[in-house]
């Protein structure tokens, strides 16, 4: 059942300091020239101009990053469902930055004040923040795809995140950022450029490899934002509209069992029901059994029928 969500009270500051305007420029560059890239991809592709190198330097990019920001940015720093020791952490924070969303500590801050306000007044990307009918709907996915990203405040992580901020090695990764994206952008064309023994072949994993890999993961990352909180299945109960979206499993890397997760958000794993693939859970088990991850909160059978919802009488 839907019930309000909490919203925040004129004493809690949630926004930090302003987003300047170049901050704006750079954040509409990264967003629309990889999104230029993704629409020119097919003709491209048709003409010949993806290869396998680019194949497997995109796809080792793209999972790199992708479980970057699935297993460390959301499911070790935001809530905390698996500890690991400190070579670990520095390497999915490392790993989640080259996705190229936001640093860790303010991607952190957001995705934790979202939990709090979820769906509510707070919450950064509601998709449900200007009503229920066709028009307001519209102009809320299109806010909780992309658009809440251009709001000037930027969330405290200061009151989000202090522990991260507080913790040496990943403030120092966050305010590495901008090398971080620069090595997402640089490392596809260096491979392939060395791997080829060509300007050709740092041209095109230049292309697939950073680009294209970086907008499929942008918008794969904003459709949980987005779609799992306006279609999908909701088994289970929650104080908002979170849902699953079987199609997305795959690509999201387990994200998209995004009802669960609302309704067990330390869980390691969201992928709980029979037949629901979570290969950032798979990846924890794996560095559980290096033993590099330890006291994972894997859930229970118990913990998934107290959530799971019940029919109504």
């Amino acid at each position: 059942m839907f019930s309000e969500p909490t919203s925040p009270t004129t004493s809690q500051r949630v926004d930090a300091d302003l987003k300047t305007p170049l901050e704006q420029a750079i954040l509409l560059l990264f967003l629309t020239i990889p999104l230029l890239a993704v629409i020119a991809a097919v003709p491209v592709a048709w003409g010949h101009g993806l290869g396998w190198h680019d194949v497997i330097i995109g796809g080792v990019m793209y999972l790199v990053s992708g479980f970057g920001i699935t297993v460390g940015y959301h499911r070790l720093f935001t809530h905390g469902s698996f500890k690991t020791g400190r070579p670990l952490r520095i390497a999915l924070a490392l790993a989640g930055s080259l996705a190229v969303e936001m640093s860790v500590t303010d991607w952190v801050a957001a995705h934790r004040r979202h939990h709090k306000y979820s769906d509510g007044d707070g919450d950064p990307h509601s998709p449900w923040r200007f009503g229920r009918d066709t028009t307001g709907v519209a102009k809320g996915f299109l806010h909780a795809h992309v658009g809440w990203l251009f709001n000037r405040e930027r969330t405290a992580p200061e009151r989000f995140c202090p522990d991260l901020l507080a913790d040496r090695d990943i403030a120092a990764v966050s305010a590495a950022f901008p090398w971080c994206v620069a090595a997402s952008v640089l490392i596809p064309p260096l491979a392939g450029g060395l791997w080829s023994m060509s300007w050709t072949g740092a041209v095109t994993a230049l292309f697939w490899g950073s680009l294209v890999r970086i907008a499929l993961l942008h918008h794969v990352t904003f459709s949980i934002n987005s779609i799992c909180h306006l279609i999908g299945e909701r088994p289970f109960t929650t104080r908002d509209q979170s849902r699953n979206v079987r199609w997305l499993a795959v690509p999201s890397l387990g994200e998209s069992w995004h009802n669960l997760h609302h309704a067990d958000p330390t869980s390691a794993r969201h992928g709980v029901l029979p037949g629901q693939l979570d290969p950032s859970a798979a990846l924890i088990r794996g560095f559980e059994r290096l033993g590099w991850a330890h006291d994972v909160r894997w859930p229970t059978a118990e913990r998934i029928a107290a959530r799971q919802a019940r029919p109504a009488e």
